[in-house]
């Protein structure tokens, strides 16, 4: 497999994700979804509505979402609903809830490591395209969080993510916390529905990666660690897995000694292993060429 490209821009705004965006030479044809974590109540470090108006307005596109599978403000359509008006994002999009009624769509798995269906959002399937749109960071279970993330659990329903989770045993979210996968079997699972979303999309898909407000938490904790290193910049692939590769290697090769942090909570769980397992299925590639733009 031949190298994959990854965009880079250090200066992070909102223009220059638009920018690094157009970078990408890539059209994404009829109505596109926009991925992006709508972020935990009370979580300080997710990247808001500001950041990512004028990427939407760009691409015509419908910001999304789906529950999740954990108690808090957004495991219920009700609750989330009213997190989302909370965050400002109703204010300057059409938002769709994806999974807010069911039933979820089921797409098969035959290939997958660990589990063998996905169950998405239902209102997925109004979409042609995907942009997806991470924060990159820690994840308290993940190691980190970026594009696969997004791609799995992010566009998994409630249902969607506890089959995840718990690598295939259970669809409830109210058995699986006491049903949890081991490490690996979870990482798999994320892979699996990653790459089974991509496959979805028919090569319509686009990742971009803020590395901003760099803590050890993700986005889906209500109080998180305060961010851990500085920024280092925007990166855009038509790769999923080369985006997150990258992510993690300018965390290694960074100077700021905050990445220790960092490092220890990818290393913990893990993290690497979900970049792995979607290489070997076949998602993409790990070895990219970093392409900087001024």
């Amino acid at each position: 497999m031949e190298k994959a490209k990854v965009y880079f821009i250090k200066e992070i705004t909102p223009e220059n994700i638009v920018k690094i965006f157009d970078a990408l030479g890539k059209e994404l044809p009829g109505k596109v979804a926009v991925k992006l974590h709508s972020g935990e109540d009370g979580n300080q470090n997710y990247l808001g509505p500001e950041w990512v108006k004028p990427l939407v307005e760009h691409v015509n596109g419908t910001v999304v979402e789906c529950n999740t599978a954990y108690e808090g403000a957004r495991n219920y359509t009700y609750k989330h609903i009213e997190l989302i008006k909370k965050h400002g994002w109703e204010r300057y999009f059409t938002f769709d809830l994806m999974d807010a009624e069911g039933p979820d769509l089921e797409i098969e798995i035959p290939y997958g490591k660990r589990i063998k269906k996905d169950l998405l959002g239902k209102n997925i399937a109004n979409y042609d395209s995907l942009l997806v749109f991470s924060h990159f960071k820690g994840h308290p279970m993940g190691g980190f969080g970026g594009a696969l993330k997004q791609l799995s659990i992010g566009c998994a329903s409630s249902a969607g993510k506890s089959i995840i989770h718990s690598a295939g045993f259970t669809d409830d979210q109210k058995i699986l916390w006491s049903n949890l996968a081991e490490q690996d079997g979870f990482l798999e699972s994320m892979a699996d529905a990653a790459t089974a979303v991509t496959r979805y999309f028919k090569g319509n898909s686009a990742f971009i990666n803020v590395m901003k407000n760099l803590s050890v938490d993700c986005d889906c904790v209500s109080k998180a660690e305060d961010p851990c290193m500085a920024d280092v910049g925007i990166l855009a692939s038509l790769d999923p897995v080369a985006i997150d590769q990258a992510c993690v290697d300018l965390v290694y090769k960074s100077e700021d000694p905050g990445k220790a942090a960092l490092i220890e909570r990818i290393e913990t769980r893990h993290g690497i292993h979900t970049v792995e397992a979607a290489a070997e299925l076949g998602l993409g590639t790990r070895e990219y060429e970093l392409i900087t733009i001024e």
